[in-house]
């Protein structure tokens, strides 16, 4: 079954512009949620609107109110809300191109597939994708989502167009304000050599698929073991070592990274020398 568009509108270049369908890129379908029930009857908790003096009321009495001051709302109504129509409701319109090296990654929040919709707009999304992968730019626009204006960067890629919502800078905390109280301190060269090394043996290429949520496995764990009647065994995080100096650890930490490969090596050594010996032996009794 075809994944559902979480928004449809037109991408716009200037005067070219072709229906496009927005699919959200990643899935919650493998995370574990939980229901809300009673600790006595099990049944299930229904979370109703109250209203202090009303008690229980129907959500299609409920209304969008904005605080202005203790107590005090400015009601909004539905229609009022629609009425507010902006060209990046239903377009986006690509305003500018950056080199994507010039986006802190900070600023990325969700991802996103942008397709063609429909055979009609293929050439017009294809020409797009294509002259912006020659210019190794990305694109800048908006569009409208769950209810605001979001700052975009499409991005292509081979695939297709790959959309990243953007935060934009009054969202961010200012990181000097963590920072600020950093005191200069004087490193050792032996050790930031030492701790380059550690980085050197730990390097390799980046494969998302090598790492899961360890909390969610054992979390599935648990509750496969409670349908089966049994005890649940709960892991525990390792206890942490005693604290030592740094030109220890750092030490240390490189005599571990070196240990398997040192171990790998010895092994092959070892298969090789019974292998050597294996063909003697064949050799003499021929």
């Amino acid at each position: 079954m075809a994944p559902r568009a979480y928004w449809k509108g037109f991408l716009k270049l200037s005067l070219v512009s072709c229906p496009v369908k927005l699919f959200s890129a990643t899935s919650s379908s493998d995370k574990i949620s939980f229901n809300m029930i009673h600790k006595d009857t099990h049944n299930r908790v229904q979370m109703k609107p109250h209203d202090p003096e009303l008690g229980e009321v129907s959500r299609t009495d409920l209304v969008k109110g904005y605080e202005i001051d203790k107590d005090q709302y400015i009601i909004v109504e539905a229609d009022e809300l629609k009425e507010l129509q902006i060209e990046s409701n239903k377009t986006i319109d690509i305003e500018t191109f950056v080199e994507a090296s010039e986006i802190d990654p900070v600023y990325y929040d969700a991802p996103y597939f942008l397709a063609p919709d429909g055979a009609v707009a293929e050439e017009a999304y294809t020409v797009i994708l294509e002259a912006m992968a020659e210019a190794d730019k990305v694109a800048i626009a908006r569009v409208v989502l769950s209810g605001r204006e979001r700052v975009i960067a499409l991005c292509p890629k081979d695939y297709g167009f790959m959309v990243q919502t953007l935060r934009i800078g009054n969202e961010l905390r200012k990181p000097q304000a963590y920072f600020d109280e950093m005191n200069g301190v004087s490193i050792d060269k032996d050790m930031r050599d030492l701790a380059k090394h550690i980085i050197d043996q730990k390097t390799t290429s980046y494969d998302p698929f090598a790492y899961e949520d360890r909390y969610q496995v054992a979390v599935k764990d648990l509750i496969q073991a409670k349908i089966k009647g049994q005890s649940p065994v709960i892991s525990k995080a390792p206890e942490r070592g005693n604290v030592v100096n740094l030109m220890d650890a750092l030490k240390r930490s490189l005599e571990e990274e070196k240990r398997p490969a040192a171990a790998s090596k010895a092994k092959t050594k070892k298969a090789a020398s019974k292998k050597t010996t294996r063909k003697k032996a064949a050799s003499k009794t021929k």
